[in-house]
């Protein structure tokens, strides 16, 4: 027989526990266990008066921007829509039935006053990044950096030539622009000029490298270690590869700091294999290069290329297919006693005698009168990193790194930061760290048992 719900009378008392609503398997449950916000007052304190009406409980503003980052609502207008609706939402951000939600206006407000400030996101990063440190997460032997571009915030097809045409009042992103001027991350990354620059968000970088339609962009660096792709650290730059290098510079020296971590291995794309980069993870930091070998020595038309020439390193000279010696000299440019040119390089040449003699010639130099090579004087850094690349530890890093492009994929996909909300390389840089907290706390939950549930108070 066919149901029908009957008209009652509503109960003037009933019980209703929140608690017991929300599922036992929930993501949000397995997360609280890992957030601590013990010190967020304590590190805000200084920022707010002691007299006054009282603000919003700022813990209350940092879990809702987690439930955000962690489900994809970047939206703060959806935020609250959302947080005041359901009910695993409401237990994890300690509001009940009946706690009032703040109006979205409020973050805009609390992130780019007191929070920003404080520095507080990145406070919170590093809290987590040490819980995973002490869930054992962290190994600390290898680890795997790399940078993703995220589209900023700004109209592709609308743009200036020049940084003179921006109002320095007009836009708080105009203004952390003109501060980032001589930030190697950012303005002094590179002497070329950008061919467009956006007039509401001008830190952005116009850029095509994706392969696409140019955009203005920025890009997030991750450092990651390769045991449980735990994001160790994460940086903001503009999008162009000397940025890029910087900040893995940055935060590898950062992670030493903060948190004793000094790897054994450092696995990276081909781009963070210059013989710059490579010679500080060697000769400065000790630490195994586990990157390609960015090289361009390679010739195209048949002739011989420098990796046919054998050096020898006793008497500082190489040796020819032929079997004749390349010695060094002195170019008119270089130091007067070192012998090393303006692009850190030193030439080696043969004799003209014995390249007309050679019968190689042909294959060798056949427009010049004798074969010149060149050779970085980081170049033994470099050889490093060919040796290690014939081993089989680096073809298990070959593997590894693919587990930070898989994060890139993730915080993509879905947690959907394929495109920024906030603008300036502070905007950018409060996005990356609120996502990065994001994937590691949902790490911690996926990997750690969950153990006994706490119940929100």
């Amino acid at each position: 027989m066919m149901g029908e719900q009957s008209v009652m009378q509503e109960e003037l008392f009933y019980g209703f526990s929140l608690e017991r609503h929300v599922p036992a398997d929930h993501l949000l449950r397995a997360i609280d266990r890992f957030v601590d916000l013990s010190g967020v007052r304590q590190h805000l304190a200084p920022y707010y008066s002691p007299i006054g009406r009282p603000s919003i409980d700022p813990e209350l503003l940092i879990r809702m921007l987690i439930v955000g980052y962690c489900f994809g609502i970047r939206s703060e207008r959806r935020l609250c829509e959302e947080v005041h609706l359901n009910l695993a939402y409401r237990w994890f951000c300690r509001l009940g039935l009946e706690g009032d939600v703040p109006d979205h206006s409020t973050f805009s407000k609390t992130r780019h006053g007191r929070f920003r400030d404080a520095d507080l996101l990145r406070e919170l990063f590093e809290t987590v990044v040490r819980r995973c440190m002490r869930e054992g997460l962290v190994g600390g032997e290898g680890f795997a950096v790399d940078a993703s571009m995220i589209v900023a915030d700004a109209h592709r097809q609308r743009g200036i030539e020049t940084a003179e045409d921006l109002d320095p009042k007009a836009k708080r992103a105009v203004v952390e622009y003109l501060a980032t001027l001589d930030d190697a991350a950012f303005g002094a990354a590179t002497p070329v000029e950008p061919k467009f620059i956006s007039p509401v968000d001008p830190a952005a970088r116009w850029t095509a490298s994706w392969g696409g339609p140019a955009v203005y962009a920025y890009c997030t660096n991750y450092l990651i270690d390769v045991e449980h792709a735990i994001i160790v650290d994460v940086e903001a730059s503009t999008a162009v590869r000397q940025a890029e290098v910087t900040a893995a510079k940055t935060m590898i020296e950062r992670t030493h700091d903060e948190f004793g971590l000094w790897p054994e291995r450092l696995i990276a794309d081909t781009g963070y294999g210059s013989a710059e980069m490579l010679n500080w993870l060697v000769h400065e930091r000790g630490i195994e290069p586990h990157i390609p070998v960015f090289d361009k020595s390679k010739r195209k038309d048949g002739t011989f290329s420098r990796e046919d020439f054998a050096y020898d390193h006793a008497s500082d000279t190489y040796r020819c297919p032929g079997g004749k010696l390349l010695q060094h000299y002195r170019r008119p440019f270089s130091t007067p006693r070192s012998g090393v040119g303006k692009d850190n390089t030193l030439r080696y040449r043969a004799s003209k005698h014995d390249c007309d003699a050679c019968a190689l010639k042909p294959r060798c130099c056949p427009k010049a009168p004798a074969r010149k090579v060149t050779r970085s004087i980081y170049e033994g850094a470099r050889d490093m990193a060919r040796d290690i690349a014939k081993t089989d530890a680096y073809q298990t890093s070959r593997y590894q790194r693919k587990k930070v492009e898989m994060l890139f994929a993730h915080l993509k996909r879905i947690l959907r930061l394929d495109r920024l909300r906030l603008r300036g390389p502070c905007g950018a840089r409060d996005e990356f760290h609120l996502a990065a907290i994001a994937q590691n706390l949902r790490k911690l939950a996926k990997i750690c048992t969950q153990g006994t549930v706490i119940p929100a108070t």
